[in-house]
């Protein structure tokens, strides 16, 4: 049997969605171990001047927790 534990991460990009998600994952997995899978809860722009600037993305990852 095992556990996993799932925690909530904003990442942001000012390249596009996607970006934001690969740059989330890749912070997260310096800090946690085992990480399985990420959903993405919400997603946001940024807007300046009538142009989006910054994509925006919260993250749900679930890892497992080592017994």
């Amino acid at each position: 049997m095992s556990v996993a534990k799932v925690t909530e991460i904003i990442a942001s990009s000012n390249k596009s969605f996607d970006d934001a998600v690969e740059q989330g994952i890749a912070r997260a997995n310096k800090t946690l171990k085992n990480i399985s899978s990420a959903w993405v809860k919400d997603q946001k722009v940024l807007v300046t001047d009538g142009k989006v600037t910054e994509y925006r993305v919260v993250l749900k990852v679930t890892f497992v927790l080592k017994d």
